[in-house]
């Protein structure tokens, strides 16, 4: 191999490392924030909120964070329509909310803190995810680890409020998935 070809070599893989990089800088990333930060935004600009509950050695959790939530249109869709909240459910931050202070409970080894109990309506399990109305009211919380097509179709269910006039089931078998509409509004075109 002669010097010119090495030149070349070696800027075609420049080349091609500073596109990989400038594409992932490019990428939409979910613009995840605290419990109160979320709380204090939609004080002023109301819109639902979903929360990530999760703990720092769930493997489902990490494994949600990289196949699901690092999705560009995943997370278009959810800063357009939630206020979105990591949530460890064992910090140990006391944290104040409606008038109710929610801390720590020791519990075993671990523990987790009690507004994570609350979200979960009792039933604690990593990762889990809820979504709130406007007004910080459950609507659902959902344990278990949510591959990026059904999550999609969970996070669009509730923004669009098919929840509450339109059976799960229903919204599923008419379901078209956000990269084949237009807008990443989803129209409400659900049969019942």
């Amino acid at each position: 191999m002669n010097s010119y070809s090495m030149i070349f070599y070696k800027f075609l893989a420049v080349v091609l490392l500073l596109s990989a990089n400038i594409s992932l800088l490019a990428q939409e990333k979910i613009k995840w924030m605290s419990w109160e930060e979320a709380v204090k935004k939609s004080e002023t600009t109301q819109k639902k909120i979903f929360v990530d509950i999760y703990t720092d050695w769930c493997t489902w959790c990490k494994r949600m964070d990289k196949a699901t939530f690092q999705d560009e249109v995943i997370a278009k869709y959810m800063n357009e329509n939630y206020y979105a909240v990591k949530f460890d459910a064992e910090q140990k931050k006391t944290i104040l909310f409606r008038d109710k202070e929610y801390e720590f409970v020791k519990n075993g080894r671990r523990g987790y803190n009690q507004l994570a109990a609350e979200l979960t309506q009792g039933r604690l399990s990593y990762p889990t995810i809820v979504f709130l109305d406007e007004n910080i009211n459950i609507i659902q919380p959902i344990p278990g680890f949510r591959a990026k097509d059904e999550f999609e179709m969970m996070m669009t269910f509730f923004a669009g409020d098919f929840y509450k006039d339109t059976p799960w089931q229903s919204y599923v078998k008419s379901y078209t998935p956000i990269s084949k509409k237009a807008s990443t509004k989803y129209s409400r075109t659900v049969s019942h």
